[in-house]
């Protein structure tokens, strides 16, 4: 895997993921409590043995470059690592990034060189574990120029993907983004029916939206379609014209992190057994070491829940949330469905007690506070009292320092909820 390139699209707006996206890229939200969206492609690329990841940013990329900058050193004997490409300016194109395909066609010469046998893409938003040794294996047996990995859907969730039709052999022959009605139907597979020796067990196959180029097939697609810019819209339909095209089956656990529902399911799902683990000794989730304290707990009720390391919670119940690094959770507050993101910094006692002077809760959550179906992104002041519940079940709001989409309730970051508020 050494002369395999991978490219992570870091770049994106994320804008259904509003709030969370308004002082971040959207791979720099953090998820599990302590990690961050972008360490989970790169560790997939470090425990499948690439040495050479780039990843191209631009929105709102200052917190996602400056984790990536801290987190990831391969040692200076060599020119492997994690390397940022931001979008620049040339005497040839002013413009930010147009799309994912503009964004790699803009780099591609920063990334490729002499020795490059393959170039792998990949989104630097979605919840998954997969070894890419298998994906490029697949790639070269199928003696492929393009080669998606597929992930099998039922009808509900095919409408929100591109889907591919695939023959015996696992070889593309329709892709269609996005399609509905009898064009959905069209795209229908066999569940049963083994497919270059695998069953899908499902009706659909989804396009994961990550793929295997051979570098020259690659760049004459960049090149002779330029004005087409993103890969799943545009390039991948066009290339099912000129190029051969293979499937690559994954059947593990994958989330696409795109909307606020989506990012709060995966998050709740990694406090159950038997989906996305957190705990595979053999290929590990890599992230930013903090040399953080354990956890104290002082009397707590905890069930089916995830604590980061370096939180303080108090005599309360934490049922089916995730806690992040560095929380404080007070007596008497109940949090269920929560998903707490914590904070950058502790909190002196000297700077707690000049908050409650002038009559701002500290940092965390405030005794006696209730918390239901939430998102509470980091550094926020939750007051005493407080109930963040939706009993009314809004489920599109914006608030005076609350927002509320698919009917979670999210509190962005730094903002501040006076004792007694209720949500």
């Amino acid at each position: 895997m050494k002369d395999v390139v991978a490219v992570i699209m870091g770049g994106g707006q994320g804008s259904r993921l509003f709030p969370l996206t308004r002082d971040r890229a959207k791979p720099a939200v953090p998820v599990a409590g302590r990690v961050r969206l972008i360490d989970i492609p790169v560790s997939n690329c470090i425990n499948s043995g690439i040495q050479q990841i780039f990843v191209l940013t631009q929105f709102q990329s200052a917190s996602l470059n400056r984790h990536l900058y801290q987190t990831y050193h391969f040692g200076t004997l060599s020119d492997a690592g994690v390397h940022l490409l931001a979008a620049e300016q040339t005497m040839t194109n002013r413009d930010w990034f147009q799309g994912t395909a503009d964004a790699v066609r803009r780099s591609l010469r920063h990334i490729l060189t002499p020795r490059t046998r393959k170039v792998i893409i990949l989104a630097g938003d979605h919840l998954y574990r997969m070894n890419y040794a298998a994906f490029v294996q697949r790639h070269d047996q199928a003696k492929a120029d393009v080669t998606l990995s597929a992930c099998p859907v039922d009808e509900e969730a095919a409408r929100g993907f591109g889907l591919m039709h695939v023959n015996d052999q696992g070889l593309i022959t329709r892709f269609a983004e996005k399609p509905t009605g009898g064009a959905l139907e069209a795209m229908r597979v066999d569940p049963n029916k083994p497919i270059g020796g695998h069953a899908p067990g499902a009706p659909f196959l989804a396009s994961m939206g990550i793929y295997v180029f051979a570098p020259e097939v690659l760049l004459e697609l960049l090149k002779s379609h330029p004005d087409k810019h993103d890969f799943g819209k545009e390039i991948i339909p066009a290339a099912l014209d000129e190029y051969r095209m293979a499937a690559h089956f994954f059947k593990g656990y994958w989330e696409d992190i795109g909307t606020i529902a989506a990012f709060y399911r995966a998050n709740v799902n990694l406090t159950k057994r038997g989906e996305y683990s957190l705990y595979d000794p053999d290929f590990p989730l890599f992230t930013r070491p903090r040399y953080l304290s354990p956890s104290r707990v002082n009397e707590a009720r905890i069930e089916q829940s995830l604590i980061a390391e370096g939180s303080i919670i108090g005599r309360c119940s934490i049922t089916g949330s995730v806690v992040g690094i560095r929380s404080r959770i007070h007596d008497g507050c109940e949090l269920d469905g929560a998903l707490v993101m914590g904070h950058d910094l502790y909190e002196t006692e000297t700077e707690r007690a000049a908050a409650l002077a002038r009559g701002r809760p500290e940092l965390g959550i405030g005794e006696g506070t209730i918390i239901r179906r939430a998102i509470i992104d980091k550094n926020t002041r939750i007051g005493r009292n407080v109930r963040i519940i939706n009993e009314e079940n809004v489920q599109d709001a914006d608030g005076l320092n609350y927002y509320i989409r698919d009917g979670i309730v999210i509190i962005a970051r730094d903002a501040v909820v006076p004792d007694d508020t209720v949500i």
